[in-house]
């Protein structure tokens, strides 16, 4: 058996001809499906090219699905999939074709110890001295899973009961009297010896109290058959609270794409560097704060200093003059520092601004994207780095999920949060894929950038979550990732206050607060973790139809319906046990007719 990583497996999610489906737990408690290449195609060098070719199709197409984990190397490749986003190991044994079958005893698939993956049963030689008969030695079948092992099962030895023995009465002892002639004692006729009335039978209590016990024992019996057989939901899969927070805040988070269309001038002329007009794309995280599209998001984002402006106009010319081989790539940092200082962005016009275009896409976002699933949107109003660094964007679209503010939160030292916001790991941002990625961080110290009051942290999730959010265990927002100035690379590890946030909402006029599908979806969601499958389907089903941007709300209902499945197949009742129940039933009848039968029969006589 070989390890898988740092996750500890729980049960088996499924089982077909080449591998397994697991259910396992990753170090931080998160929840995970682990598909399992093993047996016969393990050692198959076609299948696992297979595999991995399948699991790679799988995370790069459009709407495809992610993997967390893999190795592609092992004696047993395996990949791990995260549950928020659907049943992955089992997708991706249906994409190489394969009828993935639930494991319905422990006969089915071999259990692996802690961290380890379970290969097929191997043959045993030789002849067993006593018990259950090991299989004998040979070959097994290509692409075998699971050995089945005959049970002997030998008869009781008949036990019989010695016949009963008979008692003789001892003989009669015969008086004389005192005086007087001997006198026969059997001369007389008349009978010196009343014999007393015969107890009487009770019989009928017997039976009572017979049929009593039956009828105890078979009731108790079809209660435990309906207890067990009626209930579909038991106790849930083991999540963190990390896992629940990022399932109810993720939903809220909005890929911001920002498109600038200028012209670079040099600044003493106004002669255009270039006729036609530069155009350079600005990404960042922001999330939905109201039903109704309004997003906070990061200030210099959408609205960038005028050199920070001019210098990513540079480089986007200097990218376009070395594709017309009019610059060497090596000439490029060189190009833009050269033309930093007497250059202007400008718009069509000398005295205008150049245009500026913002979308928002939600899930999973690709760069560059102008039109569907892109939404457009526009500048409400922002804020100078000096004030806290945020601005106010509105999408042209209404019911999205909204994240919950906390301005209240208690945020000191030593406080354990998620920071949750859009990264990528795709060289070229122009054609990248952009994902949700979160990761657990802590409280390193309070601070101030300028005079706004910031938290720190210890860690960040990439370059383009700046934006994005920062939250607590129960998922609500106590503030919004920026970039940390103090730090040489600037990266991301810098939270900006949810009352700041709440400030520049109330000057904007604008009211964060859940709307009832979002107060929905966090019922169903505690449905789920609850392991109320039935209610969190049903719930989160509604929460899917009103809000389709939510698509964690799909992806849980789905868990719910798979949970469901599984609960069902581990707690329906025991064939052997419909029989026991019946045999009982018939017993009671069959008693209690004998019973009726034998107190008639003494009644006679």
């Amino acid at each position: 058996m070989q390890p898988v990583g740092p996750y500890r497996f729980t049960e088996a999610l499924g089982v077909c001809q080449v591998g397994t489906a697991w259910w396992a737990v990753d170090g931080h408690d998160r929840l995970v499906t682990v598909a399992v290449l093993d047996g016969a195609a393990a050692t198959d060098q076609p299948w696992r090219e297979a595999f991995a070719n399948a699991a790679n199709a799988m995370a790069l197409t459009p709407g495809g699905q992610r993997y967390v984990n893999a190795d592609f190397a092992a004696a047993k490749p395996w990949v791990a999939y995260p549950s928020e986003e659907g049943m992955g190991a089992s997708r991706l044994f249906q994409t190489l074709g394969m009828d993935l079958q639930p494991a319905e005893s422990e006969a089915d698939v071999l259990v692996p110890e802690t961290g380890s993956v379970a290969g097929p049963p191997e043959p045993v030689s030789g002849v067993p001295t006593s018990g259950t008969p090991s299989p004998i030695s040979g070959a097994p079948l290509p692409w075998a899973m699971h050995a089945a092992v005959p049970h002997q099962v030998s008869s009781p030895p008949q036990q019989v009961s010695p016949a009963p023995q008979q008692v003789s009465p001892g003989p009669l002892s015969v008086y004389q009297p005192v005086s007087g002639p001997p006198q026969d004692p059997f001369a007389g006729t008349a009978r010196r010896i009343t014999p007393s009335a015969p107890p009487q039978r009770r019989t009928g209590l017997w039976i009572g109290i017979v049929a009593l016990i039956l009828v105890v024992l078979t009731g108790a019996g079809g209660a435990f058959a309906w207890v067990r057989s009626s209930g579909t939901d038991s106790a849930p899969p083991p999540y963190s609270l990390d896992e629940r927070a990022v399932a109810i805040a993720s939903p809220a988070l909005v890929y911001v794409e920002v498109q600038f269309t200028g012209y670079l001038r040099d600044k003493e002329t106004e002669t255009p560097l270039r006729a036609t007009p530069v155009t350079f794309n600005r990404r960042c995280s922001g999330f939905v704060v109201g039903s109704a599209g309004h997003v906070l998001t990061n200030g210099l984002c959408v609205q960038p200093a005028s050199d920070t402006a001019r210098q990513n106009a540079l480089y986007a010319l200097g990218r376009t003059l070395i594709g017309e081989k009019k610059l060497a790539s090596a000439q490029l940092d060189n190009y833009v520092a050269t033309h930093l200082k007497g250059t202007v962005l400008t718009g069509l016009d000398a005295g205008k601004e150049p245009e500026v275009r913002v979308f928002g896409q939600f899930n999973v976002a690709r760069g560059n994207i102008t039109d569907g699933p892109a939404i457009p949107g526009e500048i409400v109003k922002t804020w100078a780095p000096e004030m806290g660094d945020v601005a106010l964007v509105k999408l042209a679209q209404d019911h999205l999920p909204v994240a919950e503010l906390n301005p209240s939160a208690d945020v000191r030292q030593g406080t354990s949060l998620l920071m949750i916001g859009y990264g990528t790991s795709d060289r070229d941002p122009l054609t990248a894929t952009f994902t949700v990625a979160s990761k657990p961080v802590t409280v390193t110290g309070a601070g101030s950038q300028g005079p706004v009051p910031v938290y720190r942290v210890n860690d960040d999730v990439g370059i383009y979550s700046r934006g994005g959010l920062a939250v607590d265990t129960s998922g609500r927002v106590v503030g919004m990732l920026d970039n940390d100035q103090a730090l040489p690379d600037k990266a991301n590890r810098v939270i900006v206050p949810a009352s700041t946030l709440t400030t520049l909402l109330n000057e904007a006029g604008v009211t964060a607060e859940l709307g009832d599908t979002d107060k929905l979806y966090r019922r169903g969601l505690d449905a789920y973790f609850a392991g109320r499958y039935s209610d969190a389907k049903t719930q989160l089903q509604t929460v899917a139809t009103h809000a389709p941007k939510n698509l964690v709300a799909q992806t849980y209902r789905q868990n719910a319906v798979d949970r469901q499945k599984i609960e069902r197949k581990g707690s329906s009742f025991p064939s052997w046990a419909v029989v026991l129940f019946a045999a009982l039933g018939g017993a009671l009848i069959v008693t209690l007719v004998v019973l009726v039968f034998m107190a008639r029969g003494r009644d006679r006589h």
